[in-house]
């Protein structure tokens, strides 16, 4: 995982503060930094009562603040920020718990969790900024409004379906010839037709739902900040533009990650491991971290089952973005296809060598975002020459 330093001064903080944030009040506990019982204070969840605690803690000079990432978001760490405090965020999944422990309260959260951050031992995680925030909202809107319009697609087929209407003129469903077809479907109860129509209505405000936001995101990936970068990650065989916006908005600064590895754990892309002893024993990826962004670099690791071949795309993007990333999304082309065919030769399931790929796809990704160093990739593949590629 990232190693996100604290944002408070070991030597100047005087008083160390932990709170457990719920939608309505806030529980929290105050150390000193040579006391030994902490205090327990509870105000309510909002602007004013927040700085009237800060305020009678003697102001945000000296003061460290923490706080568990959860429900209430990042606006409390934003509100202290903005008032001068040194806020850290929390990983709620990596603070330490006591085995056997089984009475949990807020007074006992905040309690353990201020002890727990004067001593140094907790994991931090980075805020996204609010521009990162505000696209990861939009994605993830597209994201639900998508599995929603599966459910309603199946919802309709399986109607059809139970009145002994099956779809035989193609092998696909929802294409424009599907789609006809179930527009002249009519069913003789006129209740049963009723609802029919009803769930098609709604299958249609949802399809014009995500036009709308793919036009939008459209939009966003051609303007400043995410232009670049979207063209960067566009190189690669299976990212798209939508693919491209997700990553950024659920990976951020590809740059607060010291290395690949590290960016794969993150992702839930390291293999588990339980080795003690001269036993070694591991099992399947972790799937740990942000799963939005793992489910698609395994989709995109999917296309890399087909030979390496120089695409209109590629070659339209040379005067666009750096050599580097251009001959990087080459290499990438030839390296995974073999890894995907050797692994798939051995014996492997083709799921289980697409997700061999996609945790190498990741560590491309992270060394073309983070400008490494190109390297000689010796393969019986040749590499196109950088003029070839921005021809």
């Amino acid at each position: 995982m990232p190693d996100v330093s604290s944002n408070a001064s070991a030597a100047t903080t005087r008083t160390f503060v932990a709170l457990d944030v719920h939608k309505n009040a806030i529980t929290a506990g105050v150390l000193a930094r040579e006391g030994s019982q902490p205090e327990l204070v509870q105000l309510e969840n909002s602007e004013k009562a927040i700085r009237r605690f800060i305020k009678r803690l003697g102001g945000a000079r000296g003061l460290a603040v923490c706080y568990e990432a959860g429900p209430c978001g990042y606006e409390p760490s934003r509100l202290l920020a903005g008032m001068g405090v040194a806020c850290d965020i929390v990983a709620p999944s990596l603070t330490p718990v006591r085995p056997g422990d089984r009475v949990k309260t807020d007074r006992r959260d905040a309690k353990k969790l201020v002890r727990l951050y004067r001593a140094g031992e907790l994991s931090l995680v980075a805020p996204p900024t609010p521009e990162q925030e505000g696209l990861r909202d939009l994605v993830r809107c597209r994201d639900d409004l998508r599995r929603a319009r599966t459910a309603a697609r199946h919802r309709v087929g399986k109607q059809l379906l139970r009145y002994g209407r099956v779809y035989r003129e193609g092998k696909k469903a929802w294409t424009l010839r599907h789609r006809a077809w179930v527009r002249r479907q009519r069913l003789d109860d006129p209740l049963a037709q009723a609802a029919l129509e009803h769930m098609l209505c709604h299958l249609d405000a949802i399809d014009a739902q995500i036009a709308a936001l793919d036009r939008q995101l459209e939009q966003v990936a051609a303007s400043p900040p995410w232009c670049d970068p979207v063209r960067w990650l566009c190189c690669f065989r299976g990212i798209s533009t939508l693919t491209a916006l997700a990553l950024l908005a659920e990976i951020g600064d590809f740059r607060r990650f010291a290395s690949a590895r590290e960016l794969m754990s993150f992702l839930g892309l390291t293999v588990s491991e339980y080795s003690s002893g001269e036993r070694r024993q591991r099992g399947s990826i972790t799937k740990t971290g942000n799963r939005h962004a793992r489910r698609l670099l395994v989709e995109a690791a999917w296309h890399y089952q087909h030979p390496p071949r120089l695409s209109a795309r590629l070659r339209s993007s040379g005067q666009l973005v750096p050599s580097e990333a251009l001959a990087r999304a080459w290499q990438a082309q030839i390296r995974l296809h073999e890894r995907h065919r050797h692994l798939t030769a051995n014996g492997k399931l083709p799921t289980v060598a697409t997700v061999a790929v996609a945790r190498q796809l990741c560590g491309f990704l992270w060394a073309t975002m983070t400008r490494q160093p190109l390297r000689d990739d010796h393969s019986a593949h040749p590499r196109p020459r950088t003029e070839v590629l921005a021809a």
